[in-house]
């Protein structure tokens, strides 16, 4: 499978915060999202493991109460059913990796 970013349609999924589904296939699924500076990810989890890197922009990240920020370039992980949530710094891009696939996303 290939799949073209620009042939993607994203999904805004409130004002500052948009999303497309990119490859997904079995178990995974990689996910971009967009955030204009000042935009949040709100605390929440999930039962998928998820790997996060940074592709533009920054971040303060929660993870179980503790904020670091990360900057492009930087990743963090997230196990099944930890809290965890972001809020841009700047206008900001996420590359989510989750396993199992997120079926709520579809």
């Amino acid at each position: 499978m290939f799949v073209k970013n620009d042939d993607v349609k994203g999904e805004t999924l409130e004002p500052g915060l948009s999303r497309k589904i990119l490859a997904r296939g079995g178990m995974i699924m990689l996910v971009e999202v967009t955030f204009k500076k000042g935009a949040v990810g709100y605390l929440h989890s999930h039962p998928h493991e998820q790997v996060s890197y940074i592709q533009k922009g920054s971040f303060v990240v929660e993870i179980d109460g503790e904020k670091r920020v990360l900057r492009s370039g930087d990743s963090f992980y997230t196990q099944p059913g930890q809290n965890h949530g972001v809020k841009a710094l700047e206008d900001s891009v996420i590359i989510d990796v989750f396993t199992p696939q997120r079926e709520d996303f579809l």
